[in-house]
């Protein structure tokens, strides 16, 4: 077998650094498939963790019919606003095209694990009453119309974001945490709230399951922005520290909140305080040093355990809470750039610490422009598959369970854990007055 020599400029330390961590990132999806099935009831965890594993197919697909090219391509006219499609189908992208020091196809495939897991992360909003059918469609719109914009706005060479605003936003903030998390928000109004919501105790069937899940996505979480350097350097090296600082202080974060507010600190709530901080450093953690990782952590540790209860005072059923994790934590992480921005780590822009004010408010519009668009687009697209195909379960298929009437599987032996209750699953930390409730 003939091996064709490497191509001039390419830096094989950092593609196998890129290499490792493109696999880590995918690994996050089946990680993020058990935290959500462990979170909902028997009944439907199987449905849910095919809403993830399907998402990794359909994505990538439309990624490599049109989306890396949309989102990556030159830009289209000059805006900003989305690329050509000069490499539709991967056309014109060889082993030997390089992107900065790696493979092309290499930075293409690691951009793509992105897409996945951010489409992935929306189905947490509607779990326990979307149809599968509907949301496998779904993904594939909504990563050409929602994702692939977004992503050129702030990460391709060209996007007004980026280039011409000059936000910070260095793994994701915007464009995975921000993004999801709106759009999340959207589909929940377009299919409504689960039946019980809000009259019945909604707990999750499996807490090992949703621990072993959330070390998953830790674990991958450090591909995920560390490998956002492209290469194995010192940069590389700081973003893989804050990412696990900010982890853990998210954790303890949310703890301290949940022991204050009712006297018990909990396995789930250690769980989503360690998404909760990952999460808040994403956009952040390329920017700031070490301190602004633990606080950023921290922050969001504790205002997302108290954001986790707004769906139940203003009627959104968020059902796994994507909008009080993912949405505030991206939103805190994203803003915080304009506090904490270390100049050590940025080498230009840096924060309020240092006498800057102007990048809070650059950051702020971001957040407001990605968290408008997606919101926008998500609901048109969700109102759009409504009123054609259904995009809810019929209420005889929610009450038995999408797992046995969608899948025809059950996740366990009914003998030892029954399937057909009613009641619905959300985080126990978010309605701890249901405490009480007989567990279905």
């Amino acid at each position: 077998m003939l091996l064709a020599e490497n191509p001039a400029g390419l830096d094989t330390g950092d593609t196998a650094w890129l290499l490792a961590c493109t696999a880590l990132v995918l690994l996050m999806t089946p990680g993020l498939a058990l935290f959500y099935g462990g979170m909902v009831r028997t009944k439907s965890a199987l449905n849910m963790i095919m809403m993830s594993l399907v998402s990794i197919a359909t994505v990538t697909v439309v990624w490599l019919v049109a989306g890396y090219s949309l989102a990556f391509g030159p830009d289209l006219g000059g805006l900003g606003l989305i690329g050509g499609l000069d490499h539709l189908g991967m056309a014109g992208i060889t082993p030997a095209s390089l992107t900065g020091k790696v493979p092309t196809l290499l930075f293409a495939t690691f951009q793509l694990t992105f897409a996945i897991v951010t489409a992935a992360l929306v189905s947490g909003a509607v779990a326990d009453r979307a149809k599968f059918g509907a949301w496998v469609l779904f993904t594939v719109v909504w990563t050409l119309l929602v994702y692939v914009p977004v992503a050129h706005w702030v990460f391709a060479p060209g996007g007004w974001l980026l280039t011409r605003l000059g936000v910070l936003d260095f793994a994701g903030g915007l464009v995975v945490e921000v993004n999801c998390g709106a759009s999340g928000l959207a589909l929940a109004l377009v299919l409504g709230p689960r039946l019980g919501f809000r009259k019945e105790a909604m707990r999750p069937h499996n807490l090992p399951m949703v621990v072993l899940g959330a070390g998953l996505l830790w674990f991958g979480w450090f591909g995920f922005n560390a490998g956002s350097a492209l290469g194995a350097n010192g940069t590389a090296a700081a973003v893989l520290l804050n990412t696990q600082a900010a982890g853990c202080t998210g954790l303890l974060g949310w703890l301290l909140v949940e022991k204050k507010k009712d006297g018990h600190a909990t396995t789930l709530g250690a769980a989503s305080g360690a998404v909760a901080g990952l999460v808040a450093i994403t956009p952040s953690c390329g920017s700031v040093d070490l301190l602004g990782a633990l606080v950023i952590g921290a922050v969001a540790g504790v205002v997302c355990c108290y954001a986790v209860s707004w769906k139940f005072r203003f009627g959104y059923d968020d059902s796994l809470d994507v909008v009080g994790v993912h949405l505030v934590a991206g939103v805190i992480g994203t803003v915080l750039i304009g506090v904490f921005a270390s100049a050590v780590m940025t080498g230009g822009p840096v924060g309020l610490l240092h006498g800057g004010f102007g990048q809070i408010g650059k950051q702020l519009l971001a957040v407001l422009v990605v968290g408008g668009y997606a919101f926008a687009v998500t609901y048109g697209i969700g109102k759009a598959i409504d009123r054609t195909l259904g995009f809810r379960a019929s209420a005889e298929h929610e009450l038995t369970g999408l797992d046995l009437a969608v899948h025809a599987e059950t996740a366990y032996d009914h003998g030892v854990l029954g399937h057909g209750s009613a009641t619905a699953a959300a985080h126990v930390t978010s309605a701890p007055s249901v405490l009480k409730a007989p567990q279905s």
